[in-house]
Protein backbone atom coordinates (compact mmCIF):
# COMPACT_ATOMS: atom_id res chain seq x y z
CA UNK A 1 0.00 0.00 0.00
CA UNK A 2 1.22 3.34 -0.93
CA UNK A 3 0.72 6.62 1.45
CA UNK A 4 0.90 9.84 0.09
CA UNK A 5 2.57 12.77 2.50
CA UNK A 6 1.61 16.13 1.73
CA UNK A 7 3.68 18.80 3.03
CA UNK A 8 2.59 22.89 4.06
CA UNK A 9 4.53 25.38 3.76
CA UNK A 10 4.10 28.11 6.50
CA UNK A 11 3.43 31.47 4.75
CA UNK A 12 5.68 34.21 5.33
CA UNK A 13 4.79 36.54 7.44
CA UNK A 14 4.28 39.57 4.01
CA UNK A 15 2.23 36.90 2.72
CA UNK A 16 0.05 36.49 6.02
CA UNK A 17 -0.37 40.31 6.41
CA UNK A 18 -1.55 40.88 2.95
CA UNK A 19 -4.48 38.68 3.67
CA UNK A 20 -5.76 41.09 6.73
CA UNK A 21 -6.37 44.40 6.94
CA UNK A 22 -3.22 46.31 7.43
CA UNK A 23 -2.63 48.78 10.32
CA UNK A 24 -3.01 51.63 7.77
CA UNK A 25 -6.45 50.54 6.74
CA UNK A 26 -7.86 50.12 10.57
CA UNK A 27 -6.83 53.51 10.76
CA UNK A 28 -8.29 55.05 8.65
CA UNK A 29 -11.56 53.04 9.07
CA UNK A 30 -11.93 53.82 12.61
CA UNK A 31 -10.94 57.56 11.78
CA UNK A 32 -14.00 57.41 9.06
CA UNK A 33 -16.27 55.80 11.53
CA UNK A 34 -15.39 57.83 14.45
CA UNK A 35 -15.81 60.98 12.46
CA UNK A 36 -18.67 59.94 10.26
CA UNK A 37 -20.78 59.55 14.14
CA UNK A 38 -19.70 63.39 15.16
CA UNK A 39 -20.79 64.57 11.93
CA UNK A 40 -23.85 62.52 12.08
CA UNK A 41 -25.08 63.80 15.68
CA UNK A 42 -24.06 66.72 15.03
CA UNK A 43 -26.52 66.78 12.07
CA UNK A 44 -28.87 65.37 14.11
CA UNK A 45 -28.40 67.29 17.05
CA UNK A 46 -28.83 70.75 14.60
CA UNK A 47 -32.18 69.41 13.24
CA UNK A 48 -33.84 68.36 16.85
CA UNK A 49 -32.78 72.17 18.60
CA UNK A 50 -34.15 73.84 15.29
CA UNK A 51 -37.34 72.00 15.51
CA UNK A 52 -37.62 72.86 18.99
CA UNK A 53 -36.86 76.55 17.91
CA UNK A 54 -39.61 76.54 15.23
CA UNK A 55 -42.16 75.19 17.88
CA UNK A 56 -40.89 77.30 20.33
CA UNK A 57 -41.57 80.53 18.24
CA UNK A 58 -45.11 79.08 16.68
CA UNK A 59 -45.91 79.18 20.86
CA UNK A 60 -44.44 82.54 21.41
CA UNK A 61 -46.47 83.75 18.66
CA UNK A 62 -49.75 82.32 19.57
CA UNK A 63 -49.10 83.82 22.97
CA UNK A 64 -48.23 87.02 21.50
CA UNK A 65 -51.70 87.60 19.74
CA UNK A 66 -53.56 85.59 22.78
CA UNK A 67 -52.21 88.16 24.99
CA UNK A 68 -53.21 91.41 22.57
CA UNK A 69 -56.61 90.15 22.02
CA UNK A 70 -56.80 89.69 25.63
CA UNK A 71 -55.83 92.99 26.42
CA UNK A 72 -58.33 94.20 23.58
CA UNK A 73 -60.85 92.23 24.71
CA UNK A 74 -60.74 94.09 28.67
CA UNK A 75 -60.81 97.51 27.09
CA UNK A 76 -63.04 99.99 25.93
CA UNK A 77 -63.59 100.39 21.78
CA UNK A 78 -61.26 103.25 21.12
CA UNK A 79 -63.79 104.95 18.98
CA UNK A 80 -66.56 105.32 21.55
CA UNK A 81 -64.62 105.08 24.81
CA UNK A 82 -67.44 102.58 25.89
CA UNK A 83 -66.99 98.61 26.39
CA UNK A 84 -67.42 96.72 23.30
CA UNK A 85 -71.35 96.66 22.21
CA UNK A 86 -70.60 93.76 20.35
CA UNK A 87 -68.19 90.44 19.75
CA UNK A 88 -67.89 91.14 16.12
CA UNK A 89 -66.67 94.95 16.59
CA UNK A 90 -64.36 93.35 18.80
CA UNK A 91 -63.06 90.80 16.28
CA UNK A 92 -62.96 93.51 13.63
CA UNK A 93 -61.01 95.62 15.39
CA UNK A 94 -58.34 93.29 16.34
CA UNK A 95 -57.84 92.02 12.81
CA UNK A 96 -57.55 95.60 11.28
CA UNK A 97 -54.78 96.99 14.01
CA UNK A 98 -53.17 93.25 14.13
CA UNK A 99 -49.90 92.37 11.05
CA UNK A 100 -49.33 89.07 12.00
CA UNK A 101 -46.27 87.28 10.55
CA UNK A 102 -45.77 86.14 6.97
CA UNK A 103 -46.37 82.54 8.21
CA UNK A 104 -49.42 83.83 10.19
CA UNK A 105 -53.35 84.06 9.28
CA UNK A 106 -56.07 85.48 11.46
CA UNK A 107 -59.74 84.34 10.67
CA UNK A 108 -62.79 86.23 12.72
CA UNK A 109 -66.05 83.72 13.56
CA UNK A 110 -68.68 86.20 14.83
CA UNK A 111 -71.07 84.71 17.50
CA UNK A 112 -74.34 83.09 15.98
CA UNK A 113 -72.79 83.07 12.26
CA UNK A 114 -70.93 79.48 12.49
CA UNK A 115 -68.78 80.19 9.65
CA UNK A 116 -65.71 83.35 9.25
CA UNK A 117 -66.60 86.63 7.79
CA UNK A 118 -63.34 87.95 7.33
CA UNK A 119 -59.48 87.29 7.65
CA UNK A 120 -55.83 88.58 7.06
CA UNK A 121 -54.46 88.52 3.86
CA UNK A 122 -52.25 84.97 3.28
CA UNK A 123 -51.73 83.11 0.52
CA UNK A 124 -53.28 80.34 1.52
CA UNK A 125 -56.79 82.19 2.38
CA UNK A 126 -58.71 81.53 -0.27
CA UNK A 127 -58.52 77.59 -0.11
CA UNK A 128 -57.87 76.73 3.70
CA UNK A 129 -60.99 77.78 5.07
CA UNK A 130 -62.71 75.32 2.47
CA UNK A 131 -61.02 72.68 3.93
CA UNK A 132 -62.50 69.85 5.72
CA UNK A 133 -59.51 68.86 8.37
CA UNK A 134 -59.52 72.77 9.11
CA UNK A 135 -63.58 73.73 9.73
CA UNK A 136 -62.94 70.15 11.65
CA UNK A 137 -60.32 71.43 14.13
CA UNK A 138 -62.42 74.69 14.44
CA UNK A 139 -65.37 73.28 15.22
CA UNK A 140 -64.06 71.00 18.02
CA UNK A 141 -62.15 74.33 20.09
CA UNK A 142 -64.88 76.87 19.32
CA UNK A 143 -66.46 75.62 22.58
CA UNK A 144 -63.20 74.93 24.80
CA UNK A 145 -60.59 76.92 22.76
CA UNK A 146 -57.12 75.11 22.48
CA UNK A 147 -54.37 74.18 19.70
CA UNK A 148 -55.19 71.95 17.05
CA UNK A 149 -51.73 70.44 14.77
CA UNK A 150 -53.01 69.34 11.33
CA UNK A 151 -50.04 67.11 10.26
CA UNK A 152 -49.70 65.77 6.70
CA UNK A 153 -51.95 68.84 5.46
CA UNK A 154 -52.03 68.79 2.09
CA UNK A 155 -51.22 71.39 0.47
CA UNK A 156 -50.47 73.51 3.41
CA UNK A 157 -47.98 71.13 5.46
CA UNK A 158 -47.66 71.21 9.20
CA UNK A 159 -50.51 73.67 10.10
CA UNK A 160 -51.45 74.51 14.11
CA UNK A 161 -54.77 76.21 14.33
CA UNK A 162 -55.60 77.67 17.65
CA UNK A 163 -59.07 78.68 18.65
CA UNK A 164 -59.85 81.84 21.26
CA UNK A 165 -63.68 81.58 21.69
CA UNK A 166 -65.22 84.54 22.33
CA UNK A 167 -68.88 84.48 24.36
CA UNK A 168 -71.89 87.14 23.26
CA UNK A 169 -75.18 87.20 25.73
CA UNK A 170 -78.02 86.97 23.12
CA UNK A 171 -76.31 84.48 20.56
CA UNK A 172 -76.61 81.17 21.49
CA UNK A 173 -73.59 79.82 19.65
CA UNK A 174 -69.80 81.72 20.68
CA UNK A 175 -68.32 83.25 18.02
CA UNK A 176 -64.05 82.70 17.85
CA UNK A 177 -60.70 84.36 16.91
CA UNK A 178 -58.95 81.74 15.13
CA UNK A 179 -55.30 81.56 14.53
CA UNK A 180 -53.73 79.67 12.28
CA UNK A 181 -49.82 79.29 11.60
CA UNK A 182 -48.05 77.41 9.03
CA UNK A 183 -44.65 75.99 9.91
CA UNK A 184 -44.23 74.34 6.38
CA UNK A 185 -41.55 76.99 5.48
CA UNK A 186 -39.80 76.99 8.23
CA UNK A 187 -39.59 73.04 7.86
CA UNK A 188 -38.80 73.33 4.49
CA UNK A 189 -35.64 75.75 5.61
CA UNK A 190 -34.19 73.02 8.56
CA UNK A 191 -34.44 70.53 5.65
CA UNK A 192 -32.67 72.45 3.24
CA UNK A 193 -29.85 73.69 6.12
CA UNK A 194 -29.43 69.44 7.10
CA UNK A 195 -29.30 68.75 3.05
CA UNK A 196 -26.93 70.94 2.73
CA UNK A 197 -24.87 69.94 6.07
CA UNK A 198 -25.54 66.69 4.74
CA UNK A 199 -23.37 67.00 1.35
CA UNK A 200 -20.65 69.05 2.93
CA UNK A 201 -20.11 66.59 5.83
CA UNK A 202 -19.97 64.02 2.99
CA UNK A 203 -17.49 66.09 1.02
CA UNK A 204 -15.58 66.56 4.15
CA UNK A 205 -15.44 62.91 5.10
CA UNK A 206 -13.92 62.47 1.97
CA UNK A 207 -11.31 64.83 2.61
CA UNK A 208 -10.72 63.34 6.17
CA UNK A 209 -10.53 59.82 5.16
CA UNK A 210 -7.89 61.14 2.36
CA UNK A 211 -5.75 62.78 5.02
CA UNK A 212 -6.39 59.65 7.43
CA UNK A 213 -4.88 57.00 4.59
CA UNK A 214 -2.13 59.65 3.84
CA UNK A 215 -1.05 60.83 7.49
CA UNK A 216 -1.42 57.22 8.62
CA UNK A 217 0.73 55.84 6.10
CA UNK A 218 3.13 58.56 6.86
CA UNK A 219 3.39 57.71 10.29
CA UNK A 220 3.53 53.92 9.78
CA UNK A 221 6.27 54.38 7.20
CA UNK A 222 9.42 53.80 9.70
CA UNK A 223 7.49 50.67 10.67
CA UNK A 224 7.52 49.41 7.42
CA UNK A 225 10.84 50.03 7.60
CA UNK A 226 11.43 48.47 10.55
CA UNK A 227 9.48 45.40 9.18
CA UNK A 228 11.77 45.40 5.83
CA UNK A 229 14.69 45.72 7.66
CA UNK A 230 14.08 42.70 9.96
CA UNK A 231 13.40 40.52 7.40
CA UNK A 232 16.58 41.73 5.72
CA UNK A 233 18.56 41.31 8.65
CA UNK A 234 20.33 38.28 8.72
CA UNK A 235 22.98 36.64 11.40
CA UNK A 236 25.97 37.18 8.88
CA UNK A 237 24.83 41.24 8.39
CA UNK A 238 23.42 43.20 11.67
CA UNK A 239 24.94 46.63 9.80
CA UNK A 240 22.02 47.46 8.98
CA UNK A 241 19.55 50.54 10.96
CA UNK A 242 16.71 52.03 10.27
CA UNK A 243 16.47 55.55 10.09
CA UNK A 244 15.01 58.36 12.35
CA UNK A 245 12.88 60.73 11.94
CA UNK A 246 10.98 63.48 14.28
CA UNK A 247 10.74 63.48 17.96
CA UNK A 248 7.62 60.89 18.48
CA UNK A 249 6.94 57.53 20.33
CA UNK A 250 7.78 55.92 16.71
CA UNK A 251 11.05 57.61 16.26
CA UNK A 252 11.67 56.36 20.10
CA UNK A 253 10.17 52.97 18.93
CA UNK A 254 12.89 53.17 16.31
CA UNK A 255 16.03 54.45 18.02
CA UNK A 256 15.21 51.52 20.73
CA UNK A 257 15.76 48.84 17.91
CA UNK A 258 18.60 50.13 16.46
CA UNK A 259 19.99 50.24 20.22
CA UNK A 260 18.76 46.56 20.06
CA UNK A 261 20.45 45.69 16.59
CA UNK A 262 23.73 47.41 17.99
CA UNK A 263 23.36 44.98 21.30
CA UNK A 264 23.04 42.29 18.77
CA UNK A 265 26.16 43.27 16.56
CA UNK A 266 28.02 43.75 19.40
CA UNK A 267 27.17 40.23 20.84
CA UNK A 268 27.27 38.38 17.68
CA UNK A 269 30.74 40.27 16.82
CA UNK A 270 32.14 39.51 20.31
CA UNK A 271 30.67 35.35 19.59
CA UNK A 272 32.63 35.23 16.79
CA UNK A 273 35.60 36.80 17.86
CA UNK A 274 35.78 34.81 20.33
CA UNK A 275 34.64 31.53 18.15
CA UNK A 276 37.86 32.76 15.77
CA UNK A 277 39.98 33.70 18.68
CA UNK A 278 39.22 29.92 20.44
CA UNK A 279 40.09 28.34 17.28
CA UNK A 280 43.13 30.18 16.61
CA UNK A 281 44.60 29.29 19.85
CA UNK A 282 43.47 26.02 19.92
CA UNK A 283 44.66 25.15 16.65
CA UNK A 284 48.39 24.88 18.08
CA UNK A 285 48.25 22.29 20.70
CA UNK A 286 46.09 20.32 18.46
CA UNK A 287 48.32 19.89 16.11
CA UNK A 288 51.09 19.23 18.54
CA UNK A 289 49.08 16.19 19.76
CA UNK A 290 48.62 14.97 16.41
CA UNK A 291 51.66 15.37 15.15
CA UNK A 292 53.59 13.52 18.49
CA UNK A 293 50.70 11.02 18.17
CA UNK A 294 51.48 10.43 14.32
CA UNK A 295 55.39 9.98 15.23
CA UNK A 296 54.66 7.96 18.42
CA UNK A 297 56.71 4.74 18.26
CA UNK A 298 54.59 2.20 19.92
CA UNK A 299 57.65 -0.66 20.42
CA UNK A 300 60.17 2.03 21.94
CA UNK A 301 59.08 2.27 25.40
CA UNK A 302 61.20 6.08 25.86
CA UNK A 303 59.57 7.52 23.00
CA UNK A 304 55.96 6.55 24.69
CA UNK A 305 56.72 8.16 28.20
CA UNK A 306 58.54 10.75 26.73
CA UNK A 307 55.19 11.38 23.99
CA UNK A 308 53.19 10.99 27.15
CA UNK A 309 54.70 13.75 29.21
CA UNK A 310 54.53 16.18 26.85
CA UNK A 311 50.66 15.82 25.93
CA UNK A 312 49.63 15.45 29.22
CA UNK A 313 51.71 19.18 29.47
CA UNK A 314 49.73 20.06 26.29
CA UNK A 315 46.48 19.12 27.45
CA UNK A 316 46.98 20.70 30.74
CA UNK A 317 47.56 24.43 29.05
CA UNK A 318 44.52 22.85 26.80
CA UNK A 319 42.37 22.66 30.16
CA UNK A 320 43.80 26.01 31.66
CA UNK A 321 42.55 27.81 27.73
CA UNK A 322 39.41 26.22 27.76
CA UNK A 323 38.51 27.26 31.72
CA UNK A 324 39.57 30.67 31.13
CA UNK A 325 37.02 30.84 27.99
CA UNK A 326 34.50 29.50 30.08
CA UNK A 327 34.73 32.11 32.18
CA UNK A 328 35.04 35.04 29.86
CA UNK A 329 31.74 33.11 28.64
CA UNK A 330 30.14 33.59 31.73
CA UNK A 331 31.03 36.86 32.46
CA UNK A 332 27.69 38.10 30.84
CA UNK A 333 25.54 36.25 32.50
CA UNK A 334 23.67 37.71 35.27
CA UNK A 335 25.13 35.19 38.15
CA UNK A 336 28.47 36.29 37.32
CA UNK A 337 28.70 37.84 40.36
CA UNK A 338 27.15 37.67 43.44
CA UNK A 339 27.36 41.67 45.04
CA UNK A 340 27.46 41.92 48.68
CA UNK A 341 29.44 45.08 50.83
CA UNK A 342 33.00 44.22 51.19
CA UNK A 343 35.35 45.99 53.56
CA UNK A 344 37.94 47.19 50.89
CA UNK A 345 40.93 47.39 53.81
CA UNK A 346 40.30 43.61 54.57
CA UNK A 347 39.71 42.53 50.84
CA UNK A 348 43.57 44.73 50.56
CA UNK A 349 44.88 42.57 53.42
CA UNK A 350 43.38 39.39 51.87
CA UNK A 351 44.82 39.95 48.62
CA UNK A 352 48.44 40.79 49.80
CA UNK A 353 48.55 37.73 52.08
CA UNK A 354 48.05 35.05 49.12
CA UNK A 355 49.70 37.18 46.50
CA UNK A 356 52.89 36.22 48.74
CA UNK A 357 52.84 32.63 47.39
CA UNK A 358 52.62 33.73 43.90
CA UNK A 359 56.89 34.44 44.06
CA UNK A 360 59.80 35.77 45.69
CA UNK A 361 58.87 39.27 45.35
CA UNK A 362 59.32 42.26 47.69
CA UNK A 363 55.72 42.43 48.09
CA UNK A 364 54.50 45.33 49.95
CA UNK A 365 51.51 47.29 51.60
CA UNK A 366 50.70 50.09 49.57
CA UNK A 367 47.92 51.49 52.17
CA UNK A 368 44.27 50.40 52.71
CA UNK A 369 41.12 52.52 52.81
CA UNK A 370 40.19 51.06 56.28
CA UNK A 371 36.96 52.28 56.46
CA UNK A 372 35.38 51.99 52.57
CA UNK A 373 33.02 49.64 51.65
CA UNK A 374 31.93 48.45 48.16
CA UNK A 375 29.57 46.26 46.74
CA UNK A 376 31.20 43.67 45.35
CA UNK A 377 31.56 39.38 44.68
CA UNK A 378 34.42 39.67 46.89
CA UNK A 379 35.55 36.05 45.07
CA UNK A 380 35.80 37.37 41.71
CA UNK A 381 37.21 40.78 42.93
CA UNK A 382 40.24 38.77 44.95
CA UNK A 383 40.45 36.90 41.51
CA UNK A 384 41.02 39.90 39.42
CA UNK A 385 43.55 41.45 41.72
CA UNK A 386 45.57 37.74 42.03
CA UNK A 387 45.44 37.61 38.47
CA UNK A 388 46.98 41.39 38.42
CA UNK A 389 49.84 40.25 40.78
CA UNK A 390 50.22 36.99 39.00
CA UNK A 391 51.16 38.94 35.58
CA UNK A 392 53.40 41.41 38.12
CA UNK A 393 55.54 38.47 38.98
CA UNK A 394 55.38 37.14 35.82
CA UNK A 395 57.27 40.41 34.50
CA UNK A 396 59.65 41.41 37.76
CA UNK A 397 62.57 39.76 38.97
CA UNK A 398 63.94 38.23 42.38
CA UNK A 399 63.57 41.30 44.68
CA UNK A 400 61.59 43.53 43.01
CA UNK A 401 58.56 45.18 44.66
CA UNK A 402 54.94 44.44 43.96
CA UNK A 403 52.82 46.05 45.59
CA UNK A 404 48.56 45.82 46.57
CA UNK A 405 46.70 49.02 47.71
CA UNK A 406 43.74 50.97 48.27
CA UNK A 407 42.03 54.20 48.65
CA UNK A 408 38.39 55.64 48.28
CA UNK A 409 37.00 59.33 48.44
CA UNK A 410 33.22 59.90 48.39
CA UNK A 411 31.82 58.21 45.30
CA UNK A 412 34.19 55.79 43.85
CA UNK A 413 37.16 53.05 45.66
CA UNK A 414 40.48 52.30 43.56
CA UNK A 415 42.23 48.88 43.80
CA UNK A 416 45.94 48.38 42.25
CA UNK A 417 48.61 46.04 42.39
CA UNK A 418 52.11 48.09 41.26
CA UNK A 419 55.68 46.48 40.24
CA UNK A 420 58.79 47.88 39.39
CA UNK A 421 59.06 45.97 36.29
CA UNK A 422 59.47 46.32 32.69
CA UNK A 423 56.20 48.42 32.46
CA UNK A 424 53.89 48.51 30.02
CA UNK A 425 54.20 50.58 26.24
CA UNK A 426 51.39 53.47 25.48
CA UNK A 427 50.58 51.60 22.31
CA UNK A 428 49.79 48.46 24.40
CA UNK A 429 48.02 49.77 26.87
CA UNK A 430 44.03 49.10 25.35
CA UNK A 431 44.93 46.01 23.65
CA UNK A 432 46.23 44.15 26.01
CA UNK A 433 42.78 43.81 28.09
CA UNK A 434 41.26 42.68 24.70
CA UNK A 435 41.20 38.66 24.06
CA UNK A 436 44.66 37.15 23.63
CA UNK A 437 45.98 40.47 23.07
CA UNK A 438 49.67 40.56 24.62
CA UNK A 439 52.49 42.92 25.08
CA UNK A 440 56.05 42.19 25.21
CA UNK A 441 56.86 39.73 27.69
CA UNK A 442 59.63 37.74 29.32
CA UNK A 443 60.60 34.50 27.99
CA UNK A 444 59.58 31.30 29.66
CA UNK A 445 55.71 33.29 29.95
CA UNK A 446 53.16 30.34 28.02
CA UNK A 447 50.35 32.75 29.08
CA UNK A 448 47.67 32.64 26.34
CA UNK A 449 46.60 36.80 26.71
CA UNK A 450 43.36 36.11 28.46
CA UNK A 451 44.64 36.90 32.22
CA UNK A 452 43.78 40.61 31.58
CA UNK A 453 40.43 40.48 29.73
CA UNK A 454 39.20 38.44 32.77
CA UNK A 455 40.11 41.39 34.81
CA UNK A 456 38.22 43.08 32.60
CA UNK A 457 35.26 41.29 32.42
CA UNK A 458 35.41 41.21 36.34
CA UNK A 459 35.61 44.36 36.99
CA UNK A 460 32.70 45.54 33.94
CA UNK A 461 30.59 43.35 36.17
CA UNK A 462 30.89 45.42 39.04
CA UNK A 463 30.14 48.66 36.74
CA UNK A 464 33.66 49.36 37.20
CA UNK A 465 36.62 50.41 34.99
CA UNK A 466 40.31 49.33 35.15
CA UNK A 467 43.19 50.81 33.39
CA UNK A 468 47.09 50.70 33.62
CA UNK A 469 49.52 53.76 34.28
CA UNK A 470 53.33 54.36 35.07
CA UNK A 471 54.19 53.63 38.40
CA UNK A 472 56.90 55.66 40.11
CA UNK A 473 59.80 55.70 40.00
CA UNK A 474 59.57 52.59 37.30
CA UNK A 475 57.41 50.25 36.22
CA UNK A 476 53.54 49.89 35.76
CA UNK A 477 50.53 50.04 38.26
CA UNK A 478 46.87 48.52 37.59
CA UNK A 479 44.21 50.44 39.00
CA UNK A 480 40.30 49.26 39.45
CA UNK A 481 38.32 51.73 40.14
CA UNK A 482 34.42 50.80 41.18
CA UNK A 483 31.46 52.40 42.37
CA UNK A 484 31.75 53.13 46.55
CA UNK A 485 29.08 51.39 48.40
CA UNK A 486 27.36 53.09 51.22
CA UNK A 487 26.03 50.69 54.09
CA UNK A 488 26.57 50.19 57.73
CA UNK A 489 29.84 49.00 58.02
CA UNK A 490 28.27 46.29 60.01
CA UNK A 491 27.21 44.82 56.90
CA UNK A 492 30.69 44.40 55.51
CA UNK A 493 31.60 41.08 53.96
CA UNK A 494 34.59 40.41 55.17
CA UNK A 495 36.98 38.64 52.44
CA UNK A 496 37.15 34.50 53.17
CA UNK A 497 39.46 33.16 55.52
CA UNK A 498 43.29 32.31 54.38
CA UNK A 499 43.89 28.45 53.71
CA UNK A 500 46.88 27.49 55.80
CA UNK A 501 50.62 28.49 54.03
CA UNK A 502 50.83 24.97 53.76
CA UNK A 503 47.53 25.17 51.17
CA UNK A 504 48.11 27.91 49.00
CA UNK A 505 49.28 27.34 45.81
CA UNK A 506 50.11 29.50 42.90
CA UNK A 507 49.33 26.80 40.58
CA UNK A 508 45.97 27.07 37.91
CA UNK A 509 43.56 25.49 38.84
CA UNK A 510 41.56 23.17 36.13
CA UNK A 511 38.19 23.85 37.69
CA UNK A 512 35.77 25.53 35.50
CA UNK A 513 35.78 28.56 37.68
CA UNK A 514 38.94 29.83 38.79
CA UNK A 515 39.64 31.23 41.95
CA UNK A 516 43.28 32.06 41.42
CA UNK A 517 44.83 33.70 38.32
CA UNK A 518 45.27 31.09 35.45
CA UNK A 519 46.74 32.70 32.34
Amino acid sequence: MTTTTGTTTEPSPRRRLSGAFSVRTRITVVITLLASLAMAGAGLLVYVLEAARVERQTIEQIDQETAEFRELQRGDDPETGEPFTSADRLLRLFIQRNVPDDDEMLVIYPPGTGRPTARTPGSYGDTLLDEDRYAEAVADLTDTGGTSVLNDFEPYGETWVTVLPVLEEDSPEPGALVIVNFLDDERSEISNTIRTYTIVAVLSLGLIVLLAGTQSGRLLAPLRTLRDTAEDIGTTDLSRRIPERGNDDITALTRTVNTMLDRLEHGFGAQRQFLDDAGHELKTPLTVLRGHLELLDASDTEDVEETRALLLEEIDRMSRLVGDLILLAKADRPDFTRVRPVGVGSLTRGVLARARGLGDRAWRDDGTATDALVSADSQRLTQALLQLADNAVKHTGPGDVVAVGSDADEDRVRLWVRDTGDGVPDADRERIFQRFGRSTVRDGDEGFGLGLSIVSAIVAAHHGTVHVEDAEPRGSRFVLTLPRAVVPAHAADESPVLPPPSTRSAAPSTTEEHPWPAS
